[in-house]
């Protein structure tokens, strides 16, 4: 079946290469877009953000039992528990619909029910403390106060419409629970390895921090001012815990797991962020489908522009904290307030490159699902909020 995959993509490669008239300056400049966006992104998020969030999903394959994931995300754990921690994950993890694949995958692959994980999917990047806050500050208390109570609510529901969905599939994993092997001991506590998992996400957290607003005060900026230091000093104390904690093989272990994610992540994720780029440029910088013909689309509270937004959304990929400036430009050019939440509650949490990852995860059937809840989910939640602010 991969064999056949990559016959097809150096068919489409070859079509692209021969049919595509780059001559046309449109065409040009939209191919240079992809390749601007991808050269944004690897500088801006894959050091900061994927990497760290790669060694943690390897780190949750290897070093977190996976009777540990079963208790708290398995499809036969108690539902308060289990969505109460994935709906509020996103408040610790800052991260976009990228950096969330590989420690949604690691969740996964070692168990986890369809509905938590999902609701960890969609939470980790909609549900980002910094970016509501931020969405409050420039664009309207009212539309970062809809966005933080969609967000939420969307998590609960979304996880708990794919359990439903997906019931039989997950029952079928929860059988085979019944013949997991006892978990092995490791000579290590549970606080060990509680303040391991803690120390890499706290790397995440602080190497990914967003740099403030220009003119901002208070600890924001103190925090981003410092936030190399932190990361140094934590990489520092993560070496000692490898030293002291680990043996040799637990540690090669890791590194494999961790290349492994990379190795089903990156390709996907890169081919993604080229389609993207090519379709609908960096913000502020036209390419195949210009900017104000999405505008054009989304003004008013109908229930196209609604569910446009939602799609739109849905499709782009947004860095994390950059859908608000996409925004203010988009509600400037007239854009209603009712599609801008549905892009709000529908960007962040899914693009392009996000949907590829997923169906090489959870299958092509389940991430169709998935994005469906999410953008009708939407398109009703900026219906509903146009109507109440008009």
């Amino acid at each position: 079946m991969k064999e056949r995959w990559k016959l097809l993509t150096i068919i489409l490669v070859f079509i692209a290469a021969y049919y595509v008239p780059w001559a046309n300056p449109v065409i040009r400049r939209s191919g240079l877009e992809a390749f601007m966006m991808l050269q944004e992104y690897a500088r801006d998020h894959v050091l900061t953000c994927l990497i760290p969030a790669f060694f943690i999903a390897g780190g949750i394959a290897v070093f977190v039992s996976q009777a540990s994931v079963l208790k708290y995300f398995g499809a036969t754990a108690k539902k308060i528990l289990s969505y109460s921690v994935a709906s509020i994950s996103g408040t610790v993890l800052a991260v976009c619909s990228c950096t969330v694949l590989p420690l949604f995958a690691g969740i996964y692959t070692r168990g986890a029910g369809i509905g938590p994980a999902t609701a960890f999917l969609y939470s980790g990047p909609a549900i980002n403390v910094l970016a509501i806050v931020l969405t409050a500050r420039i664009l309207g208390w009212q539309l970062g106060l809809a966005r933080a109570i969609g967000a939420v609510f969307f998590a609960v529901i979304t996880g708990l419409l794919m359990a439903l969905i997906f019931r039989k599939d997950d029952a079928a994993r929860a059988q085979g629970e019944l013949f997991l092997p006892e978990d092995e001991g490791t000579g290590r506590t549970l606080l060990q390895d509680a303040l391991f998992m803690l120390t890499m996400v706290l790397i995440l957290i602080f190497a990914a921090f967003a740099k403030p607003a220009e003119g901002s005060t208070g600890l924001w900026p103190a925090i981003f001012a410092a936030k190399w230091y932190v990361t140094a000093g934590l990489l520092i104390i993560l070496g000692f815990m490898l030293k002291a904690w680990f043996v040799k093989e637990e540690r090669v272990t890791w590194v494999e797991s961790t290349w492994g994610f990379m190795k089903q992540i990156f390709p996907l994720l890169g081919a993604g962020v080229l389609v993207a780029g090519f379709m609908l440029g960096r913000p502020g910088h036209a390419a195949l489908i210009p900017d104000h013909y999405i505008a054009n689309l989304v003004g008013g509270n109908s229930l196209w522009a609604n569910l446009f937004a939602s799609v739109s959304g849905a499709l782009m990929y947004f860095a994390t904290l950059t859908e608000v400036p996409i925004l203010q430009g988009l509600l400037g050019a007239g854009m209603g307030k009712g599609p801008a939440l549905s892009l709000l509650l529908a960007g962040p949490a899914l693009s392009l490159p996000n949907m590829l990852v997923i169906g090489g995860v959870m299958g092509a059937k389940k991430t169709a699902v998935f994005c469906t809840i999410i953008v009708v989910l939407s398109t009703i939640a900026g219906m509903i909020y146009g109507a109440i602010v008009g």
